[in-house]
């Protein structure tokens, strides 16, 4: 490729990235999303408890989804809700919830928001559950009732029915599973009672008549037209596949949060400036170039912030910025072995090609290091620690890319092919020629 082409697909570039970052300064004050350490909120975490649960991951996933849909009907902007195991290594493995409210400051709001999310259960009444009942009315339902599996996780939908003299009742779909488990459970306890729950309270308990295959069930009971209404929106919004326990609550001020924004972005353009500073000194006119890849890599970032999307914490943030000193790592190896061909005596252009190549392998294994561990990061920690894994590993990522096409582009395209003692002074780095 010609020297010409060189500087056609740096302008190329160069406008590409100009154009991005005027498109997040259009985007308003907060283009990205940010986590509640960065912007205020509360963070709401949940233990749930999976011990009569075959399918962890399944009914957490399902769990996730219901608390998604009850935070969304409340009208509150951009909710996280992450599922996370910990204890992973001290052997007692716990499954937690985390909801994190954005510009939600009161805690009783953000518990009212949550919700009395129902848990509701099918179970059998034990055979001498009545006697049980009157001699001890303090017996639990674990006393009174046996647990059969069937619980609000396989709940399809929940509707308003009326019966023949116009009085409301719940009606329940189950999907496949549920609906399959329903057969067997009615087919095989004829003339029991089977009770339906709902967070603990008894709200129906009919006898077993025949075997019902359509996945079809009744809550009946003394209900208002209204209370059939707000009941049967819970199930459908909140009917939990496993019970939950709050284990925590915090709330980060709007002030609190915009200072550690404002100190966080503070920290990077220091950094950044300083960054470029060294660079031009010491590099000189490569590490003007590598500084401008620098900012291409900074837009890339952002720009993949923006369209995953990440959620920005201050871990995350300190990721980010953590990212952008390690992305001159491949630069300044590139430079070190072209600094070491230049001694050789070989041209500017030579010393480079030899200085990418000779480069390559330090920079790609040392890479993939870094990916493993942004990787396992994420997989083990915490949900803090996930945000910097993320942002880190994006960050390591796209630095590969940057260094070795928008830094090798700029490069060659003002690379030298005749010698003089001020190109070589241009391309050799130090404060002065050895």
């Amino acid at each position: 490729m010609s020297a010409r082409k060189y500087i056609v697909w740096s302008v190329i570039l160069i406008l590409a990235f100009a154009s991005l970052w005027h498109f997040f300064l259009k985007s308003g004050s907060r283009p990205f999303r940010f986590g509640l350490d960065l912007v205020g909120g509360t963070e709401l975490v949940y233990e749930a408890d999976t011990s009569k649960v075959e399918d962890v991951g399944g009914a957490m996933a399902s769990l996730k989804e219901v608390i998604e849909n009850r935070v969304n009907i409340f009208g509150v902007s951009e909710p996280l809700v992450q599922t996370e195991s910990a204890g992973l290594i001290s052997g007692h493995k716990s499954e937690r919830l985390i909801v994190e409210l954005p510009g939600v400051t009161d805690i009783e709001e953000a518990k009212r928001l949550i919700g009395k999310t129902p848990v509701l259960e099918f179970r059998l009444a034990r055979q001498n559950a009545e006697a049980m009942f009157k001699s001890n009315p303090q017996a639990t339902l674990d006393d009174l009732f046996v647990a059969t599996g069937l619980t609000g996780r396989y709940l399809s939908k929940a509707r308003v029915n009326f019966d023949q003299n116009g009085r409301s009742y719940v009606g329940l779909s189950f999907n496949k599973e549920g609906g399959d488990l329903f057969a067997t459970i009615t087919r095989q306890h004829k003339g029991e009672v089977l009770a339906i729950i709902l967070d603990g309270q008894v709200l129906s308990a009919p006898v077993i008549q025949d075997e019902i295959s359509n996945g079809e069930a009744q809550i009946t009971g003394s209900f208002t037209p209204d209370e059939v209404k707000v009941l049967v929106r819970d199930l459908n919004y909140g009917a939990l596949p496993v019970p939950i326990t709050l284990l925590s609550s915090q709330t980060i001020g709007a002030s609190l949060g915009q200072t550690a924004l404002d100190a966080g972005v503070k920290a990077g353009l220091i950094g950044f400036l300083a960054l470029i500073v060294f660079l031009i000194l010491w590099y000189r006119l490569p590490g003007l170039l590598a500084s401008l890849a620098l900012v291409s890599y900074i837009v890339v970032s952002l720009v993949a912030f923006k369209l995953i999307p990440v959620t920005l914490t201050a871990a995350g943030l300190a990721g980010f910025i953590l990212s952008i000193g390690m992305a001159v790592d491949a630069n300044v190896l590139i430079f070190e072995r072209t600094k070491e061909e230049l001694k050789r005596g070989k041209s500017v252009h030579d010393a480079l090609h030899e200085g990418f190549s000779r480069a390559w392998l330090s920079i790609r294994d040392s890479n993939i290091s870094s990916i493993i561990t942004a990787v396992v990061l994420f997989w083990l920690g915490t949900s803090a620690v996930k945000g910097f894994a993320l942002t880190l590993g994006l960050g390591v990522v796209i630095s590969m890319f940057t260094a070795i096409t928008v830094s090798r582009t700029f490069l060659f395209a003002i690379a030298p092919k005749t010698q003089s003692a001020f190109k070589q002074f241009l391309f050799s780095n130090g404060f002065h020629i050895k």
